[in-house]
């Protein structure tokens, strides 16, 4: 089985996301946590991975806990971002 590239990773779902920010309404760090989270998406939906090494290249503080589950470090690590990633296909999960 070759390597399959991918021109973007598709991300499931962004409404995790959306209303996790939603959630925090009233908290002072809702701007800073959804501009954050924002970034992330939008740097993931445009990311060339095939590989967990593809990841730490571009998010070095990202803990690799299996082949397939990452934690990314979210607004200077005041939150934690758990995926899992399928690198064939191009799919991260939230």
């Amino acid at each position: 089985m070759g390597t399959w590239w991918h021109s973007a990773v598709r991300i499931v779902a962004r409404r995790t996301l959306r209303e996790f920010v939603e959630s925090r309404t009233g908290h002072k760090d809702q701007a800073a946590l959804k501009a954050a989270l924002d970034a992330w998406f939008d740097e993931v939906r445009k990311a060339n991975w095939t590989s967990t090494a593809d990841v730490k290249r571009l998010y070095a503080s990202a803990s690799i806990v299996t082949a397939d589950r990452i934690v990314f470090n979210i607004k200077g690590n005041d939150y934690r971002l758990v995926v899992s990633v399928d690198f064939e296909k191009g799919i991260v999960w939230i």
